[in-house]
């Protein structure tokens, strides 16, 4: 009876991972329904010391040597890796099903056998015979690169214990199942259970390994929120279906910048890292048309040039339409209500289009001035002058604020031609190579930025 009375029960949200002490259907710590399933019985508090793997010593003289990277061979993967792969570190790209996961690290892997290291490829979602064919499509082939197809932990496992790569990659996380652990593969306790051996085989042997994740219908990645926490990158794979951009932008690094973006533009042959992609969201006219305007956007740490462009329709009586593309619907509502009320110029009743050029998305507030511009152009019939960029975000008092990373994004401005930057007031670059323009106020960045009928 005391041994009985001195176990307890213990129950574990599977999404969160917090303990609690009596089965609830609600986790207190992450407000998921239905996660709470009991652990088992554990005893009291009975953890002792025990022996160390390794004695502490002072931090600086532990050895760094062992955290250097290793290029993949794509240098836009390298930069939101920090520099390539790190021996031991476990890298998390998610993304939406198509977007070209499984292209990209196919891809990196044959350049990585190249150059001499053993790279292993297990898949669980496509045959052998499906992944030969892509990687002989694209040109990925190589001596040093190993595939096998299995959805056993224990067989990929096995595969390690034989092939002993240097990087390994297990596409996708999700498709793989333990027998030891309940539930289908795909399941909560089954990724946790195989995340956590991969990491500890990939700690131990010091393998860069790469783990492809699927995302949920909200985009968030699927299965348990601690998957995140225990790999050292997490990597998102972006795109959209209609267009060839795709954007990997770093949501966690333990060995470099968190901020960072790489652009690649999917072909039939393959992918291909894009290290100047300004071009792709620009509109390749030889005069400026009503309607356009363009602004540099932060990706990152990295500055790219974009258009945004605008059609106003004709008063009608109706219900005017209001559609968007590659821009937030709300904050386009803002923009055109601060018009309408600032400018005086009645949009309430006409229909107003709004859409970046090349598939990229505009979130940030930097892009306020340029799409203001477009629509006051696109309903006025006047277009912006030649050479020009607008760069501000845009209160609802009408005012210009001013913005981050100016500098940079003026100094890319002018690498691609462009002569005339309208930015917020006081934003001290006057010193800059080309003309900058400071305006206080919606009113007056009209007034400079669009040309005369």
């Amino acid at each position: 009876m005391a041994t009985r009375a001195a176990a307890r029960q213990a129950f574990r949200c599977e999404d969160c991972g917090v303990e609690v002490a009596k089965w609830v259907g609600r986790c207190p710590e992450c407000q998921a329904w239905g996660t709470v399933s009991e652990i088992g019985t554990r005893p009291g508090l009975t953890v002792v010391a025990g022996p160390v793997t390794s004695p502490a010593r002072p931090i600086a003289e532990v050895p760094a040597q062992g955290a250097h990277h290793r290029p993949t061979g794509e240098p836009e993967l390298d930069r939101v890796l920090g520099g390539g792969l790190v021996p031991g570190s476990v890298v998390l790209l998610a993304g939406e099903p198509g977007v070209g996961k499984s292209t990209l690290l196919i891809s990196a892997a044959a350049k990585i056998a190249d150059t001499g290291a053993r790279c292993l490829v297990v898949t669980g979602e496509e045959s052998a015979a499906q992944v030969r064919l892509r990687a002989g499509r694209i040109g990925a082939l190589a001596d040093a690169l190993f595939l096998a197809a299995e959805t056993d932990l224990a067989a990929v496992l096995g595969h390690i214990e034989h092939v002993a790569p240097d990087v390994l990659i297990v596409d996708s996380v999700q498709t793989v199942g333990s027998a030891e652990v309940d539930g289908s593969p795909g399941g909560v306790a089954q990724v946790r259970e195989v995340a956590t051996a991969l990491i500890k085989v990939a700690k131990t042997r010091g393998i860069a390994t790469m783990l492809v994740g699927h995302v949920t219908k909200d985009g968030a990645i699927a299965g348990p929120r601690t998957l995140e926490h225990l790999v050292d990158v997490v990597l998102s794979f972006e795109g959209d279906r209609h267009s060839r951009l795709r954007l990997v932008r770093t949501v966690k690094n333990r060995f470099g910048p968190a901020d960072e973006v790489g652009c690649f533009d999917l072909r039939d042959d393959g992918i291909v890292g894009l290290p100047d992609p300004s071009g792709l969201f620009l509109a390749h006219g030889a005069n400026p048309v009503p309607g356009t305007c363009v602004s540099v956007t932060m990706e990152g740490r990295r500055a790219l040039v974009t258009e945004v462009q605008a059609l106003v329709g004709d008063p009608q009586a109706s219900t005017p339409r209001r559609a968007t593309s590659g821009l937030d619907s709300q904050r386009v509502a803002m923009l055109l209500a601060v018009i309408d009320r600032r400018l005086n110029m009645p949009l309430a009743t006409r229909e107003v289009y709004t859409a970046t050029v090349g598939g990229v998305r505009l979130i940030e507030p930097a892009a306020d001035l340029a799409l203001a511009l477009s629509v006051v152009g696109a309903a006025e019939q006047r277009s912006i002058r030649h050479g020009l960029v607008a760069i501000g975000e845009v209160g609802l008092a009408g005012e210009i604020r001013p913005v981050s990373a100016i500098r940079a994004r003026i100094v890319e401005a002018a690498r691609l031609g462009f002569t005339t930057a309208v930015v917020p007031i006081n934003s001290g670059v006057h010193d800059m190579q080309i003309r900058t323009i400071e305006v206080a106020d919606l009113r007056s960045a009209v007034d400079q930025s669009l040309a005369e009928n």
